[in-house]
C-alpha cells in the first residue's frame, strides 16, 4: 500500500509525480546557500559561458514536461486497455529487478540517441545544441532540451523502459521519480560531500560536466545511470577533481 492509494490513481501519479519532484528537487539545489567551495564552476563562469537565460530554460522545461505528461497518459491508457485485468503489484524483489532492467534499457536508448545527436551535424546544430547552451549546467536546466530531443531522448526512452521492463504504473512512479532526481543531480554543478549518487554511480555530476566542457563533446555520452556503454565503445573519459586557487573544485579530464 502507498500513501496515495484511494486518493489518486497510479497512472496519475506516474504522470505528474516526476514533474512535481523535478521542480521541488531542482529548486532545493537552486535555493541552497552559495556553497562556492563545492561548485565545479564559479558563478562568473556560469554567467559568462551560458548562452540562455534562466527564464527561457524554465519555459523550455515546462514545454517538455507538457508533452511528457500527455504521452504518459496515452501510454497508461493503451497499456490498460490491452490488459484484461487490473495489474497485480509484484513482490518487492521483482519490482527492484524491473527497475534495474528499466535503468539498463533507458541507458542504452539514451546513449545511442545522445551520441548520434552529436555525430549528426544537422541534429546537433538544430536540436541537441540547445541543451549545450548551458555550458555550465545547473539543476533547473537538467531537462532543458529542444522539444524534439525531449520527445525522442527522454519521453520515448522512458516509454520504452516502462514497456520492456514490464513494470506496473505504481512501480513506474518510483522509477521515473528516481530517474528525475538522478538527472537533476548530474546537472546540479555541485560536488557535495556525502552525496550518495557520487558514492554509487561513476556517472555523476563531474562525469557529465566533462561531457559539457570538452571541445566537441566526444566523451561521456552515457546518461543517466551507468557508464557501461562509454566504457565498451571507447567514449569514456575519466576525470580528477582539482581544487581551484580561487576556491571550489574543477573536474579535469585525464586524457591519455
Amino acid at each position: 500500500m502507498v500513501f496515495w492509494e484511494g486518493h489518486v490513481s497510479d497512472e496519475l501519479m506516474g504522470t505528474f509525480a516526476p514533474i512535481i519532484i523535478y521542480w521541488l528537487y531542482a529548486s532545493l539545489y537552486q535555493l541552497l546557500p552559495r556553497l562556492d567551495r563545492y561548485r565545479l564552476h564559479t558563478r562568473k563562469e556560469e554567467e559568462q559561458k551560458n548562452l540562455v537565460s534562466m527564464s527561457t530554460v524554465v519555459k523550455g522545461v515546462l514545454l517538455q514536461q507538457l508533452v511528457q505528461a500527455a504521452i504518459a497518459q496515452v501510454l497508461f491508457m493503451v497499456t490498460a486497455e490491452a490488459s484484461s485485468s487490473v495489474p497485480v503489484q509484484p513482490s518487492v524483489p521483482v519490482q527492484i529487478f524491473q527497475i534495474f532492467v528499466a535503468m539498463l534499457v533507458m541507458d542504452t536508448w539514451q546513449y545511442f540517441m545522445h551520441r548520434y545527436m552529436h555525430q549528426n551535424k544537422f541534429l546537433y546544430r538544430h536540436i541537441h545544441s540547445q541543451h549545450h547552451r548551458l555550458v555550465v549546467p545547473y539543476a533547473l536546466g537538467a531537462l532543458y532540451n529542444h522539444p524534439v530531443e525531449g520527445l525522442l531522448l527522454d519521453t520515448l526512452g522512458g516509454a520504452i523502459s516502462f514497456l520492456v521492463s514490464g513494470m506496473t504504473p505504481r512501480t513506474s512512479v518510483f522509477f521515473f521519480c528516481f530517474a528525475v532526481i538522478k538527472t537533476i543531480d548530474d546537472h546540479c554543478g555541485l560536488w557535495l560531500p556525502g552525496n550518495i549518487f557520487h558514492m554509487i554511480f561513476q556517472n555523476n555530476t563531474a562525469y557529465h560536466d566533462i561531457h559539457h566542457q570538452l571541445q566537441g563533446s566526444k566523451y561521456n555520452y552515457s546518461q543517466p545511470f551507468f557508464s557501461i556503454w562509454d566504457r565498451l565503445l571507447g567514449t569514456y573519459m575519466p576525470y580528477s577533481l582539482i581544487a581551484r586557487r580561487e576556491g571550489g573544485l574543477e573536474a579535469r579530464p585525464l586524457k591519455d
